[in-house]
């Protein structure tokens, strides 16, 4: 005669090794799930921080080349409108970012933004050891903080005998502060003798598109 209770062990064996083998397939499944999430967290940090990276380089080349040619108000417009950077210089910024942060660029890439204003859009591709890599895109762009207001010209001056040679004279344009340029709010003079700008960041707001 068998001992009692040992026919309910027996069938409750099963139902025990059912139980522990679903949830050693649940916790798989949430494993894959979380790491899918990192993965793909990853590649979105490593997207936004590869964009901005394009972006501001993007800015100091504006702040460099705008000094360049500080005192000619005239050729002003495309540096406040944030147009004259070199997207080659921006996009490689944009790699390197990218690989430091264990990713790299795929698909397009690095583009300069063809609406929504000036900036770069960026998408990159994870390169760790995960099985399935994550890919993810960003958006940086430049929002100019400064206006420029050129003030009136002088009215035309009397005419008067122009001095000779030996008598000398001075330009009568020379030495002249340049104003009219107001970044964050507060006018900014440039003073030709020492010709300056705002810092970069004083320039031009960077930050990642909505």
């Amino acid at each position: 005669m068998a001992p009692r209770g040992s026919g309910d062990s027996g069938q409750a064996f099963p139902v025990y090794v059912a139980v522990i083998a679903g949830l050693l397939f649940l916790g798989f499944a949430y494993f894959l799930v979380g790491q899918a999430a990192l993965t793909r967290n990853s590649a979105q940090t490593a997207a936004d921080a590869a964009a901005l990276a394009a972006a501001e380089d993007a800015r100091e080349q504006l702040r460099e080349r705008w000094t360049e040619v500080i005192l000619d108000p005239g050729q002003w417009d495309e540096f406040l409108q944030g147009e004259a950077s070199t997207e080659f210089s921006a996009c490689r910024r944009a790699a390197e970012f990218a690989v430091r942060n264990e990713a790299k660029l795929t698909g397009d890439g690095c583009m300069p933004l063809a609406t929504g204003g000036h900036g770069f859009r960026v998408t990159v591709i994870t390169t760790g050891r995960e099985s399935h890599p994550a890919t993810a895109s960003a958006e940086a762009v430049l929002e100019p903080r400064c206006t420029f207001d050129p003030p009136e010209p002088p009215p035309d001056p009397p005419e008067t005998t122009p001095p000779s040679p030996d008598e000398g004279g001075e330009d009568p344009d020379g030495g002249v502060p340049v104003v009219g340029l107001v970044c964050g709010g507060e006018p900014w003079v440039i003073d030709p003798d020492s010709p300056r700008l705002p810092d970069a960041v004083d320039l031009f707001r960077v930050r990642l598109s909505d």
